[in-house]
């Protein structure tokens, strides 16, 4: 009975425009902005007020006029999500803030234009479904899938240069901006990177809808998404066993009339996101929407602030306080308690549930340290949240070959302190947000397929950090999947009058 409830809740269909309702106005902006740079609920907000604010994180183009021209054009491109599906991915995000429903986050660290290919979509996707139905079946709630694609093409860096062999040149920052092979002219920042980012964005997403709602992303096929890597792993054995069950039940609750044919069964759910970074190209997709009257930035349904540009009274925050889109906070051990509860009164500050996203990423060492003091604001504070964790950050580590890489013994860690620590303060454990792929890479060491600092060489593909790839992320899935399960059996011993 309990698989019959988990299989029949609204957990897929990645939605199509509202046909009923009248799509976002390209053209519609708001008015210049007011000269006050003091951030207030009261202070006056535009598409581009973040332009009185300072900008950290920003390329400095050489020709203005080529970044005006590409600005231009932009601007007047359609929109590459659409406000509908953000609100509802906000609605979702409410249940997972009350803990009753499950954010998993992934993909890569940052898009790249050489590896941009179908079957690289299809398998991250694909995999994204497989721990979504291992998620789903152990906490029995709704697991929300969010992809880091279609739009994450921007890196943040810790300075504008790096030096080589007495050589100094920009800063690799995503493909966006520029390349990364270390030459004048890959590292000078060009803008027609911004219109290729574009057209590789919509490509991406229109891919994505095809597998959610033409059939792949259907729940009947979950025995079918797998890799022949995968399957005869330890992960990739416990997946199948799963997937024998959960057809079993379908064909149980089906052959009974019950969900026969229903688009929950039938197509994906699946949302796209990316960090906020390049402040003139995400004001160029932000468009007011004509069906509620407020601003969405319609490149990606998601979009979060990180580490460095979540200054109180920098542009970033200025620029997001003012879109509809759900938001989420990158919160490492560096995070004062108290700026992280005045920068979600800023960002949402009539505290509506399933706006704000709180990525927390600070290593195992320092999560059952630091974490409850966030915790401890916040709640004082009244403040609605969903809390997630992103244990990929906080542990990356460098090889004796030079090459970064991650552990997955300090991945699990800091998944297990982090779903320690909400037990211990009576709070809900949201979600996890992961650097991951579908492919079968070799760049995070440890796992049950036992990868070591010698393999990382084999099939390190990565031009950014490293990422799971597929069968560590359908371990890692498991291993959360236990701490659902243990959540979920301890609420209903709680509430037993026996």
């Amino acid at each position: 009975m309990a698989l019959t409830r988990i299989l029949i809740q609204p957990i897929f269909a990645l939605h199509s425009p509202d046909r009923s309702k009248p799509l976002l106005n390209p053209s519609s902006r708001a008015t210049v902005a007011t000269d006050t740079p003091i951030i207030t609920s009261t202070t006056k907000w535009s598409v581009d007020s973040w332009k009185t604010k300072k900008a950290l994180q920003l390329p400095e183009y050489s020709d203005q006029k080529d970044l005006d021209s590409v600005l231009q054009t932009l601007d007047s491109f359609p929109p590459i999500v659409f406000a509908g599906e953000a609100r509802r991915l906000e609605e979702r995000l409410c249940e997972a803030a009350m803990g009753n429903a499950f954010l998993l986050q992934g993909g890569d660290c940052a898009e790249s234009f050489k590896e941009f290919n179908a079957n690289n979509i299809r398998d991250t996707f694909r995999v994204i479904l497989q721990m979504g139905v291992v998620l789903m079946f152990g906490g029995q709630m709704p697991v929300i899938k969010v992809g880091r694609m279609a739009g994450q093409f921007g890196k943040p860096r810790s300075g504008p240069f790096e030096e080589k062999n007495g050589v100094k040149l920009p800063k690799y920052r995503g493909d966006s901006i520029n390349g990364l092979a270390f030459d004048l002219k890959s590292r000078t920042p060009d803008p027609q990177r911004l219109i290729k980012a574009y057209c590789q964005s919509v490509a991406t997403i229109n891919l994505l809808r095809a597998f959610a709602t033409g059939g792949y992303g259907a729940m009947r096929r979950v025995a079918q998404w797998t890799r022949d890597f995968t399957k005869h792993s330890e992960a990739g054995d416990r997946y199948q066993e799963l997937a024998s069950r959960v057809d079993e039940a379908l064909g149980f609750i089906s052959t009974i009339g019950m969900i026969k044919d229903h688009p929950i069964t039938t197509t994906a759910e699946f949302w796209t996101s990316h960090e906020c970074l390049h402040l003139p190209y995400e004001q160029c997709f932000t468009r007011l929407d004509s069906t509620s009257n407020v601003y969405y930035d319609c490149s990606a349904h998601f979009l979060w602030v990180g580490e460095r540009t979540r200054q109180l009274d920098g542009a970033h925050v200025e620029f997001l306080r003012g879109i509809a889109n759900p938001l989420g906070i990158k919160a490492s051990d560096k995070m004062d308690p108290n700026e992280l509860v005045k920068l979600i009164d800023i960002l949402n500050p009539q505290n509506k549930p399933g706006r704000i996203t709180i990525v927390i990423r600070m290593g195992a060492e320092n999560m059952r340290v630091k974490l409850p003091h966030l915790i401890r604001a916040v709640r004082r504070a009244g403040q609605t949240v969903t809390w997630v964790t992103n244990p990929m950050h906080g542990n990356t580590i460098e090889a004796p070959s030079g090459l970064r890489t991650r552990s997955f013994d300090a991945i699990m860690a800091e998944v297990r302190e982090f779903f320690d620590v909400h037990e211990q303060e009576g709070s809900y454990p949201g979600g996890v947000h992961l650097e991951m792929t579908g492919q079968n890479v070799t760049e995070c060491i440890g796992g049950s397929q036992a990868l070591t600092f010698d393999d990382l060489g084999s099939r390190y593909h990565t031009h950014c950090d490293p990422r799971l790839n597929a069968s560590q992320s359908l371990e890692l899935a498991f291993i959360i999947s236990k701490r659902l399960i243990k959540r979920r059996v301890g609420a209903k011993q709680s509430l037993s009058p026996f």
